[in-house]
């Protein structure tokens, strides 16, 4: 491709608005432009990377045994009636009707579509067990769209559903999926985790994110220092063990403590630890007010809430909630004297507290010497609190620590939630109706494109894996009016078209200076250049990614590039 007419506009300074170095990149090298917020156009080198993520994505996917399909991005509404979620998924779903006051929905996800087309066309075990993929653009209505095409309204995403007949079977897709994903992320050349998470609004058990290490990533992930445990923080299991102290129980007290409403606040003013405060918040789980405990040096997981009453609807009250059912302000709350109506349960460090600290129930007062069983009851002792590093990792081998990811990928096993919702079933081996045993799997595609160039880039610009470039070569004749340079770079872009590389050929009437700062912006895996030894025979060869810059004998070009790409 001639880069004299190829729509690659570069910018010298950096946009303003564009925060993470993807999105600078991404704009100042001319792969994509925005249109709105959250909403990108892909000019010809960006639409050149994105197919090459399509392609290795496919063909993982058919070595898996999927199967592609494509589906509508309009959806009918009735179909998220049916499966329950249309009202449950919030905001985020954007909503639209028709001519005729039909109601649809823009596709954030496909549960409801692939379920439905499997339901009516498939009714026999003999037909399953099924694996579909699709890979098409996707609409959520983010509330705050940012980092270009890392949190957009519109992108493109990979989703695949699989149907099985036993839950064993389900096992087995599950894992083929993983499998792929692995050898997916592995091929874009990023360092990333396979990590423990919840399902969120897609529902479903055993889910893993995949995701990419970054500091800019908006995942905290918790793993082990010395095992392959790795888990999103919001799930991650805490195994520790208290044991209490053999202090004597003292006396409960209520002492006065005005304008002390955290616990860094209380611990100062009464000259004691976190460890022996008790974090008493009120939730509103079900619509039913619960009080969680955890330790005040400890942060309540509010997923961990939700899993303890069966993934119930969990939200942190207001402080109207908290006047009307305890009588107080946030930060005074504590289980003390609390009327039976209140659940209370509690992390297990609560437990362990001897002549602990809370909130009274009443501005400016706190209760000392506190003490579980004797002054207030405990429903039921769980995993609450989020995992912090140095705890020991829940595998039993090394401690916690934290990086920062980016979720590229996400695999579910759903079960039966849509199948039964939607009524898809098939007949069994005895003629009985049985639900269809459900997984999805997902890959954000424009998002992995943002999550590659967040690892592979350095102050000059972007630094392709071979396997994603737009284009294998970036061929430059330094100065078009010379005409030996401009004859070898004719010669060259013919030569090595015919060798089956991809070229981009600037022969722009640039200064040297611009399409070298161009060049190391798109950064494409090898530049040659064409420059003043062109009329020796005599061309530069760089590789982008180590700096090594080579002069190479043009008789010599086609066996060192062979040798180079095999190094990459």
């Amino acid at each position: 491709m001639r880069q004299r007419t190829y729509l690659s506009p570069t910018l010298r300074d950096v946009p303003a608005d564009a925060e993470v170095k993807s999105h600078q990149l991404m704009l100042r090298a001319g792969f994509i432009r925005q249109t709105a917020s959250g909403i990108y156009s892909y000019l010809p080198l960006g639409k050149k990377v994105l197919r090459k993520v399509e392609e290795v994505i496919r063909e993982e996917m058919d070595l898996a045994g999927g199967q592609e399909v494509l589906m509508p991005a309009i959806q009918p509404a009735e179909l998220w009636q049916e499966s329950g979620r249309l009202g449950a998924y919030g905001p985020e779903l954007m909503r639209l009707k028709d001519r005729h006051d039909r109601d649809f929905v823009l596709g954030a996800t496909h549960e409801e579509v692939i379920t439905s087309l499997v339901r009516d066309d498939v009714k026999s075990y003999k037909k399953l067990p099924l694996n579909v993929y699709q890979i098409q653009t996707k609409y959520r209505d983010e509330r705050r769209p940012r980092f270009g095409v890392l949190r957009s309204r519109e992108f493109i995403m990979k989703d695949a559903y699989s149907f099985d007949t036993t839950r064993e079977g389900l096992d087995e897709s599950y894992q083929s999926m993983y499998d792929a994903y692995q050898s997916i992320f592995t091929r874009f050349q990023l360092d990333f985790r396979a990590v423990e998470a919840d399902s969120g609004a897609i529902g479903g058990t055993d889910t893993h994110e995949f995701m990419v290490l970054s500091e800019i990533g908006e995942d905290t992930i918790a793993y082990s220092n010395e095992s392959d445990f790795a888990a999103n923080i919001e799930i991650a299991p805490v195994i520790v063990k208290y044991t209490a102290s053999n202090e004597a129980k003292a006396e409960l007290e209520r002492l006065e403590t005005p304008n002390t409403k955290t616990i860094s606040e209380v611990t100062s003013f009464l000259n004691i630890n976190a460890e022996k405060t008790i974090k008493s918040l009120l939730y509103i789980v079900d619509e039913q007010p619960v009080l969680v405990l955890v330790r005040g040096d400890h942060d309540v997981n509010e997923i961990k809430v939700s899993n303890a009453f069966d993934k119930a609807i969990v939200q942190l009250a207001t402080p109207e909630e908290t006047e009307r059912f305890l009588g107080c302000q946030p930060g005074y709350v504590g289980p003390v004297k609390l009327s039976d109506d209140i659940t209370v349960i509690a992390d297990h460090a609560v437990e362990a507290i001897v002549n602990g600290v809370c909130g009274a129930n009443v501005k400016d007062y706190h209760f000392v010497n506190v003490n579980v069983d004797r002054d207030f009851s405990v429903s039921k002792y769980t995993d609450l609190r989020m995992i912090q590093e140095g705890d020991p990792s829940p595998d039993g081998k090394g401690t916690i620590q934290f990086a920062m990811g980016i979720e590229v990928g996400h695999v579910f096993k759903l079960g039966t939630k849509y199948s039964e919702a939607l009524g898809a079933t098939f007949l069994n081996e005895l003629g009985k109706s049985e639900p269809m045993i459900m997984g999805c799997y997902g890959i954000g595609v424009s998002r992995t494109v943002a999550a590659i160039v967040e690892q592979h880039h350095d102050e000059n610009g972007m630094v392709w894996p071979t396997s994603v470039a737009p284009f294998d070569l970036h061929l430059v004749t330094i100065n078009v009016k010379d005409e030996d340079q401009k004859r070898v770079g004719e010669e060259l872009y013919a030569s090595l078209k015919g060798l089956k590389y991809d070229v981009l050929f600037d022969d722009r009437p640039e200064r040297a200076g611009v399409k070298f700062k161009d060049s190391d912006l798109i950064g494409l895996p090898i530049r040659i250049g064409v420059g003043k030894k062109a009329s020796e025979g005599i061309v530069e060869v760089k590789v982008r990614k180590t700096g090594e810059m080579l002069e190479v004998a043009l008789d010599d070009l086609e066996e060192t590039l062979t040798t180079l790409f095999k190094q990459l």
